[in-house]
């Protein structure tokens, strides 16, 4: 594991900015709703194959245990690397298949080709988004819901380029994830790197990640704009390329951080007082200095250094801490001591049963809108993934929010979504007339936060020495759910009525319908189950976030 920058010699908002270019490639596995049909079509698949492909696309997107373990392991562009690898080569194979430069590909070589490329997504989102949780330790849930947020916003940056400069072809959008995504994530990959902010409070962080915040929310608003006027109006070529430009600009708009910093350099900095709630006194008997090259020389009985050194020294490495105990909730697990915890298990299922059931929507939302009448896919994704980023970033921020000034544990986020998904799925099986769009938006944003808050709870309950692994086991329920509710179900009752109906397409709300109905019960399940955590963890955000600041609770022993 690369060892820690000394305190103060880089800003870490270079790397945040980066990782949002990289958070976009990584979001990769979101554009397959725009390549789905035509693998269907030119290598006649059934819908229940199709869906299955969609399992694969889940399964390789968030199956990140290998990713996990190597970034406690490897430096950053080790773990980036492997993910430019896996994309040259997966979407390498599903270009040659849908291009037809390689006929009559089998089956099971195009499932494990979209497993490969999706798994860039793992690869490359668990290098950014642990490094930077490392690098804003004490913000974990703004700069989870930051970087998800854009992860979100990739579906609809992707539709545009597709649309626009790829001229709608399928082939052409996976011959860019093929070149296009490693080309981008070798040029980034230097700035994507593991650094300790200062020990001294930043009066001005607060408001760079409001910027940052604000120019997402202003990005998506941009493309959600485009893509209503593309739907209602034909839009020339060049006033379509402008709108590209634009984009791309919007997402620079995170380097102006750094960019304002190097230029105007801020003198003033918020000193710790020693009797503030963010000093925390370690006394010789709670730590050992271990043999890495981070020089903790200074720390001396009674000393007192700062919340930041200790969380990032202990999540590298540097300081170990003298247990004669099993963690408690709040402490830095491992990975078996987290699997063995009813916590852990209950927010896996709360996750598997929230986000299974929103990734079955994503899956088949090309087929749900013809089914239903609407045959522009592009324009239900887009309004897909603006719900997704406002889930994502609204499931950081307003999570925060709940922790931070009331100490409610973000699952109580959870538990809304959950109840808002019953009753869109009840929308969806009714198909009544003018609700689609509505509907897909609040499925994008409940989906979305469920990555959101799921994130930053598990470094709060189980620590950020291992988050890696621990919050990537947590990412299984999205491809398990993928398997269970969209490829088994979704799939066997599209098929059937469509038999039924005697056509090659399924028409109408029975398409569907029951596959809904099962889905609102599964979120019933999952709301209460949430209820049940959220009661649980209480008294652990209580502890955390006493005083409404982060209480450094894995460095006390307690």
């Amino acid at each position: 594991m690369s060892s820690v920058l000394k305190a103060g010699t880089r800003p870490p908002w270079v790397g945040l900015a980066a990782a949002v270019w990289v958070q976009m490639a990584a979001g990769n596995a979101y554009a397959f709703p725009l390549y789905s049909y035509a693998l269907k079509s030119k290598l006649g698949l059934s819908q229940q194959q199709l869906t299955i492909l969609g399992v694969a696309n889940d399964f390789g997107e968030n199956v990140g245990i290998l990713p996990g373990i190597a970034s406690n392991k490897y430096p950053p562009w080790v773990v980036l690397s492997i993910g430019v690898l896996a994309s040259f080569f997966g979407y390498g194979v599903i270009w040659l298949a849908v291009s037809e430069t390689v006929h009559n590909m089998p089956y099971w070589i195009l499932w494990l080709a979209l497993v490969v490329a999706t798994n860039s997504s793992a690869w490359l989102a668990t290098a950014v988004l642990v490094t930077n949780m490392r690098n804003f330790p004490l913000s974990r849930g703004t700069v989870a819901g930051i970087l998800k947020g854009y992860i979100g916003l990739s579906a609809a940056v992707f539709t545009q380029v597709y649309t626009t400069i790829l001229k709608g072809s399928a082939s052409a959008l996976l011959l860019f994830f093929t070149l296009g995504i490693p080309v981008l994530c070798l040029a980034l990959m230097y700035y994507v790197r593991p650094c300790t902010p200062a020990s001294e409070i930043d009066p001005t962080e607060s408001g760079h990640f409001l910027f940052t915040q604000l120019a997402s929310i202003v990005l998506a608003v941009f493309l959600l704009t485009i893509t209503i006027l593309k739907d209602v109006l034909t839009l020339s070529d060049t006033l379509s390329c402008t709108f590209i430009g634009i984009m791309v600009v919007l997402l620079m708009a995170p380097l102006a951080i750094p960019v304002k910093m190097t230029l105007l350099p801020s003198s003033k900095k918020l000193n710790r007082s020693a009797g503030s709630s963010d000093k925390l006194t370690i006394t010789h008997p709670l730590l050992t200095q271990s043999t890495s090259d981070t020089n903790l020389s200074s720390l001396m009985d009674g000393e007192d250094i700062s919340e930041v050194d200790v969380l990032l020294a202990v999540g590298e490495g540097a300081i170990k801490i003298k247990k004669k105990r099993r963690p408690r909730r709040g402490d830095d697990f491992t990975f078996r001591e987290a699997i063995v915890k009813a916590d852990f298990w209950l927010l896996w299922f709360v996750y598997f049963l929230g986000v299974g059931s929103g990734v079955t929507v994503l899956n088949n939302l090309a087929q749900i809108g013809v089914s239903l009448g609407f045959n522009d896919t592009t324009t239900l994704l887009s309004l897909f993934s603006f719900g997704n980023f406002l889930g994502r970033l609204g499931g950081g921020v307003v999570s925060e929010y709940f922790v931070r000034l009331k100490m409610i544990p973000r699952t109580f986020l959870m538990t809304i979504t959950q109840i808002i998904m019953v009753i869109t799925y009840l929308t969806y099986a009714s198909g009544l007339n003018g609700t689609l769009y509505v509907a897909t938006i609040l499925i994008g944003i409940c989906y979305g936060a469920q990555f959101g808050v799921m994130i930053p709870t598990c470094s709060e309950l189980f620590g950020l020495k291992n988050f890696g692994l621990i919050f990537n086991f947590m990412g299984l329920g999205n491809p398990i759910g993928a398997l269970l509710f969209s490829g088994t179900l979704a799939g066997y009752v599209y098929d059937t009525e469509e038999a039924k109906q005697g056509g090659s397409t399924c028409i109408g709300p029975n398409c569907f319908g029951f596959t809904f109905l099962v889905l609102a019960g599964v979120c019933c399940i999952s709301a209460s189950l949430s209820i049940f955590l959220t009661i649980r963890i209480r008294p652990v955000y209580q502890m955390l976030y006493a005083g409404g600041s982060f209480r450094l609770h894995q460095s006390l022993g307690r």
